[in-house]
C-alpha cells in the first residue's frame, strides 16, 4: 500500500470492538514510534501501555474518549530531556512536537496492520498523571487509542469532506 492509499485509509474511530490487538502487533506499532524522529535525537518520548481491564476502566472513568478501545497508549515526553532553543533567544521545547511524530508514526503503522485508532486530546492531563502516578516531569501530550472498529463504526462525516490545500500554502 502506498503512503497516500494508508492516509486515505486511516480515519479515527470511535466504536471498537472487543476483539484484542495481539501482543506481536502492539509491538510493531511501538517500533514505529521508536523509529520517529525527535529534536536532536534525544528522544524524550515516554509511552505508557494501558491493557488490563482494571487500568482500562481507570482511564475510561477519567475520559469518555477511549470508547472502549482494547489498547490505550499515554504518549508522554520528558521535560528534562526534550530540546530546548536556547540559542535562538526564545522557550521552544520539542517535547509537544516529538510526541506528535512519534503518536502519527504508530497511528500510520497501525493502520497499516488494519488496526483502527484515535488520536484524543480531551482530557485532563493532571488527573490522569495522577492516576497513573507518572513521574511529575512527565507531560501526558496524547492518547493513541488502538483496536478494531464496531462492525457498524463508520468515518465521520467529515472524513471524506476535503479541504483545498492551496489554502495552506502561501508563497512568500
Amino acid at each position: 500500500m502506498s503512503f497516500y492509499e494508508l492516509a486515505e485509509k486511516r480515519y479515527s474511530t470511535r466504536k471498537f470492538s472487543d476483539r484484542p490487538v495481539s501482543q506481536e502487533q502492539l509491538e510493531m506499532v511501538l517500533e514505529a514510534g521508536r523509529l520517529a524522529p525527535t529534536a536532536a535525537n534525544l528522544y524524550p518520548v515516554r509511552i505508557f501501555v494501558i491493557k488490563s481491564e482494571e487500568n482500562l476502566e481507570k482511564i475510561r472513568s477519567l475520559t469518555k474518549n477511549v470508547f472502549n478501545a482494547p489498547v490505550v497508549l499515554l504518549v508522554c515526553h520528558d521535560r528534562d530531556k526534550s530540546w530546548k532553543a536556547t540559542n535562538f533567544n526564545d522557550d521552544f521545547d520539542s517535547g509537544v512536537m516529538d510526541a506528535s511524530i512519534v503518536t502519527t508514526f504508530m497511528m500510520m503503522e497501525a493502520t497499516d496492520l488494519s488496526i483502527n485508532s484515535l488520536w484524543a486530546r480531551g482530557f485532563n492531563s493532571e488527573e490522569i498523571a495522577r492516576a497513573f502516578d507518572l513521574p511529575s516531569n512527565y507531560v501526558l501530550d496524547d492518547i493513541l487509542i488502538l483496536g478494531y472498529p464496531a462492525e457498524d463504526d463508520q468515518p465521520s462525516p467529515m472524513h471524506s469532506q476535503i479541504i483545498e490545500f492551496n489554502h495552506f500554502i502561501t508563497e512568500i
